[in-house]
Order: C-alpha cells, then structure tokens, then sequence
C-alpha cells in the first residue's frame, strides 16, 4: 500500500510499505478522509515520534476492509470513525471508563502507525460506526470535534453565561460552534487573523462579538462587553504565558477558566496571577483528549449524534482538499503558514 512514513525528524517519505494485516480483535481500516492536526506538525518537522518509522495522522475514517480473528465479522464493509487513543484497559482510570486518561496507553498516529495511508489495522474496540448521512470528510473530524466538546464539558455552563474563547485555531472554531448548538447566547471570541475574523463571521457570530487582539486593547473590550464584571467562563485555546495570565483578569469572581491549548513552551505562574486565582476564587480545570466509551453520553456520541441531525457543519472548516499523494503540500503549508488555513483534509 502507499503511506507517508516518518523515518526521523523531518524526514517523512511517500511510498509502498507493506499492508497491515489485522491482529486478534483487530480489523484493517481502508483510509478514506484523514485530516491534519496541528500537532502532526512539529512531529514530523521538530520533534519527532515515539517512535520510527511511524505512519502519522490520528484523525482518520475509513470502511472495514477485513475483521480479524475474534474481531466481529459484521464490521466489514462498514463506514467507521476511529477513536486514535488505544486504553490499557487496566490501570484505574481505564477501570473506572476515564479511558482518555490511561496511564499506559497507545495511540493510533504518535505510537503506533496511523492514517496517512491506504489502510490501517485498528482495535475493533476503537470504531464507531457512521450513519449514512455523515461523510467521510465529516468523520475525519470526529476526534477535534469530540476534543473541543470534552472541553465545553469540563465546565458548568449556563445559558445566561457569558463565555470567552480565545484563540481560533480549528478547537476554537468547533467550540464556538457547539457553545452555540448548547444554547449559549452571550459567546465573545478574541483572535488575531483576518480569516479567523471572516471565517467565525461567517459561521455565524456578530461582529461586535469579535475582538482583533492585533489592533484592540483585549482587557478594555472584555470589560466593556460585560459590563465590567469579566466572563463567567473563559477557554484559554492558546497556551501562552500572556494569554493563560489575560483569562485570570478577565475572568469574573467565581468564574470558571478551562485551558484548552497545548503549551507553546514552560508556563509559569506570576505571583499577581496566583493573588488573582486565590483572591477571585476562581475554578481553573484542564482538559484532554476526549471521552469514548461505547455508551450514549460520551463525547464521540455526543458529536456524531449532532452530525447526523445535522446541528453542526464541520465541513465548513475544511479550508483544503488533497490527495494522500500530495499530503506533504499540507505539511508544509502548515508549517510555514504559506497560506491562511483552518482544516487541511486528506483523502485517498
């Protein structure tokens, strides 16, 4: 089959690679839409795997193509989702269903080879499967989706809330959008493109409502947009020392702050910051990865149950199609930010 295979640090190389054949309860995916996650990036160019040679890419859909010996021999021909985290399934948290905080798990595109190929042998534990009205393209998007809901969910949200993103990279856009679906009227979103202001324009959001942090006093706009009170929930969608030290100013007394975005480098805790924390009483949580648990309440169901009625369009945020062949037009757009983008989507 063709692959991309990251042999080191930047160096990924296209070409023939042996197929995977399914292990026990394992099926063998055919890759049909793959996109391409911010955090690919620095793996293939900076940082490297967990290992090498390593098949990248961790949001992928496909159609069974093979079952496995014990794998359910229903699966095949089915058009699936793939949740990419591979849980122990026996430490604490994997016990008690927390399995997105598994304490010795695997994970389909950093650990273990993933979907920028022709296929992919998953656990049959880690498909859902898809209603016909969800594209393939749709369900490549499935785990930022689930990604940005986990978030949403860490907080108590009430519609008279007023709720704060800061940062539109593609978790920002997808929770707008379901802070929307939810019910929340009073969303403010702070960003620094042109495109992210078109684009969260266009899905939807007053332009009143859009802070240009490039040419805008940030606090100034918060404050006057709440009455000088500060948000009630703040997502930190960026990872910065300046902007986690932006959401504890200008979140309210006994406001809640989640953050959302990976750390760019060290974060530290300036001591004004830390008086902030204690002397607001702020709830400040973390969020990661997504929950999956084959039951009706999780994230992943939660996303595809809105996807097939139609509640939320992701496809909107596909800023560009390729083939697999030329998936490394998107690697390094991406990484040298040649053009504006929002999700950069592979298909086979």
């Amino acid at each position: 089959m063709k692959a991309w295979v990251l042999q080191d640090v930047n160096r990924i190389r296209f070409g023939d690679v042996e197929k995977p054949q399914p292990a026990e309860g394992q099926v063998l995916v055919a890759v049909k839409a793959a996109g391409i996650c911010g955090s690919d990036i620095p793996r293939i160019y900076r940082t490297g795997a967990h290992t090498h040679p390593l098949i990248p890419g961790h949001e992928f859909s496909g159609q069974v193509a093979e079952t496995g010996e014990g794998a359910d021999i229903n699966w095949k021909n089915r058009r699936v989702g793939i949740f990419p985290l591979i849980p122990c399934g026996s430490c604490k948290q994997c016990q008690n269903h927390h399995y997105e905080l598994c304490r010795n798990y695997s994970y389909l595109g950093s650990r273990r080879d993933g979907g920028f190929a022709q296929y992919v042998a998953v656990p049959e534990w880690n498909l859902i499967e898809l209603p016909d009205n969800v594209s393939y393209e749709e369900a490549a998007m499935l785990e930022p989706m689930a990604v940005a809901v986990h978030a949403m969910r860490r907080i108590e949200l009430h519609k008279n809330d007023t709720a704060v993103i800061l940062g539109l990279g593609t978790i920002g856009m997808l929770l707008y959008l379901f802070l929307r679906e939810a019910g929340i009227e009073n969303i403010l979103v702070i960003g620094n493109k042109e495109f992210q202001k078109n684009t969260i324009i266009r899905l939807g959001l007053d332009a009143n409502r859009y802070c240009d942090s490039r040419t805008e006093n940030v606090p100034e706009w918060i404050l006057w947009h709440t009455d000088k009170a500060g948000a009630d929930v703040f997502f930190e969608c960026v990872g910065r020392n300046e902007t986690f030290s932006q959401a504890v100013d200008l979140t309210a007394p006994q406001g809640r702050i989640c953050m959302v975005g990976n750390p760019y480098s060290d974060m530290t805790l300036e001591k004004p910051v830390y008086w902030k924390i204690l002397r607001n009483q702020l709830t400040i949580t973390g969020t990661w990865n997504s929950s999956f648990t084959h039951e009706s309440n999780d994230d992943w169901h939660y996303v595809l149950e809105r996807l097939e009625h139609k509640k939320i369009l992701p496809k909107e945020l596909i800023s560009h199609g390729l083939l697999l062949q030329n998936a490394e037009d998107g690697f390094l757009l991406m990484r040298d930010k040649r053009e504006d983008y929002i999700k950069v989507m592979i298909t086979t």
